[in-house]
């Protein structure tokens, strides 16, 4: 990894980090528990979209691991990476199929929230908590087409090289 990449990877975890943080600091209630925007998604779309999903998978670990060491605990460790490591494989297989930037992030953001439903259920032992989908799945769409306009836009900005 040349140094450009390393730093950028870096800023990249630094600024999921730091997304996540700031998204946790301004509770967003719908009504339905653990309804987030997921910004910190936003550098994880980038580095797919730069570099590829190695890296991409890097900055989705890296940042969960590391906000869950310093902000979280072992079930907000658990959960995030229950849903991020099924957005993930569903966002690589998106953009296999040919979606644009912003069916890939709507994938990912539908299939994190199913990802942590399936964990929820598993944790607590019951079913019920499939009565949240419905709304989690919708948001998940909503959130997910958010952070792919905000992708789009700063993949425009960004100059090659």
């Amino acid at each position: 990894m040349n140094n450009r990449k390393l730093v950028t990877m870096a800023l990249f975890i630094t600024a999921a980090m730091m997304l996540s943080y700031i998204e946790s600091l301004f509770p967003f209630f719908f009504g339905v528990p653990g309804m987030k925007l997921g910004l910190a998604n936003l550098a994880v779309v980038m580095a797919l979209y730069l570099y590829g999903w190695r890296e991409a998978l890097m900055v989705n670990v890296l940042r969960i691991m590391l906000t869950g060491l310093l902000f979280g605990n072992m079930f907000s460790v658990l959960f995030s990476l229950s849903g991020a490591l099924v957005s993930f494989i569903c966002m690589l297989s998106a953009r296999k199929l040919g979606l644009s930037l912003y069916g890939v992030s709507m994938a990912g953001g539908v299939s994190h929230n199913a990802g942590q439903l399936l964990t929820a259920a598993y944790v607590v032992h019951t079913v019920e908590i499939g009565y949240y989908a419905p709304f989690l799945l919708a948001a998940g769409l909503v959130t997910g087409f958010l952070i792919g306009v905000l992708g789009k836009e700063m993949l425009r900005r960004i100059p090659e090289g």
